[in-house]
């Protein structure tokens, strides 16, 4: 089912953004777009948004919210590794800045791993409403020899999507119609979903869509998350880099376990904490070195032009002296 409802998400996150498309169509102002372009962004979409989401929300199927939300603050971490070794970042490991990213590198794996092979005692919900507890169980408890599977499978479309968060920088560089971009890529992951789906789930009985809250999350993750979401990305890589997005991604773990608490009754595990605690301090490790080697850096840029106009003003001083 959940592979099914991705369809959904993606067509009506292609249906919200046609209209200012079709805006920039009639003002002339969309940029040429090629064949080798279009083969570009068709992959794009299919590793960065079909792949990323069909296997995150086949890896919620087995794992909490809480721990989906926890595993998705590995993006900037994982992202910064890609750059590495795209020669996009630098490591030094004897300098100050460069322990600290490296420290936090290693946070985020003992995260990934306390969430993936610890579950803990269980923190109970304070919501006890009878409708969330009919069954004897919480509405989200899942077994625990599926956990690791679903850790695993969001942890590879936390790796994959950070792929994609890097590689949009380049992507930019060739077409840089934001809009455009987010809509041919969110078009192009409809029609691999849909593909997905059918390999994946022959029953067409499970692809009828259940009204209510159903219907409203697909229609709020399709509007709000993919189409508006994806297009804000897009413009703030471009703008600060993939780094600097990362930065009010710990926030959506606070949320997320608030909210599976207190609204959808979920148990939250002693090891989601921990796990996601480590997750956290390891992201800002990460920040807070990448900060340090910005300010470095910028301070060096700084001194020889400060001394190239000091060395000016003596020569200016020397002549004037001279000249008396």
């Amino acid at each position: 089912m959940r592979v099914c409802s991705v369809i959904v998400r993606s067509m009506r996150s292609t249906a919200s953004l046609n209209p200012p498309v079709f805006s920039d169509f009639r003002q002339g102002s969309a940029p040429p777009l090629t064949f080798r372009l279009s083969v570009k962004i068709f992959a794009h979409a299919f590793y960065g948004m079909a792949g990323t989401i069909n296997l995150y929300s086949i890896g919620l199927n087995y794992a909490s919210a809480t721990s989906s939300s926890a595993i998705f603050n590995i993006v900037p971490v994982v992202a910064f590794i890609l750059a590495v070794m795209f020669r996009m970042e630098t490591l030094k490991l004897k300098s100050v800045h460069g322990m600290a990213k490296a420290s936090g590198i290693l946070l985020c794996i003992g995260g990934v791993v306390a969430l993936a092979l610890y579950q803990g005692p269980q923190l109970k919900s304070l919501n006890h409403h009878p409708l969330l507890h009919s069954t004897g169980t919480a509405v989200h408890a899942r077994p625990e020899k599926n956990w690791a599977l679903g850790i695993f499978l969001m942890t590879a479309s936390v790796v994959i999507w950070a792929l994609w968060t890097v590689q949009q920088g380049p992507l930019l560089l060739e077409y840089p119609s934001k809009l455009l971009n987010t809509t041919l890529q969110c078009t192009f992951a409809s029609v691999q979903s849909f593909v997905i789906a059918l390999v994946m789930e022959r029953d067409f009985s499970r692809w009828k869509l259940a009204g209510g809250m159903s219907l409203f999350a697909v229609l709020f993750t399709g509007i709000v998350v993919a189409a508006i979401s994806y297009y804000l990305q897009i413009w703030v890589i471009e703008k600060k880099g993939p780094v600097f997005l990362s930065m009010s991604m710990p926030l959506s773990l606070v949320f997320t376990m608030v909210i599976a608490s207190f609204l959808l009754g979920e148990d939250v595990g002693l090891g989601s904490i921990i796990g996601g605690a480590l997750l956290v301090a390891g992201l800002y490790a990460v920040l807070w070195g990448k900060g340090r080697e910005e300010r470095g850096a910028a301070v060096e840029a700084a001194l020889p032009q400060r001394g190239a106009g000091e060395s000016k003003e003596s020569e200016i001083v020397s002549d004037a002296t001279a000249k008396v």
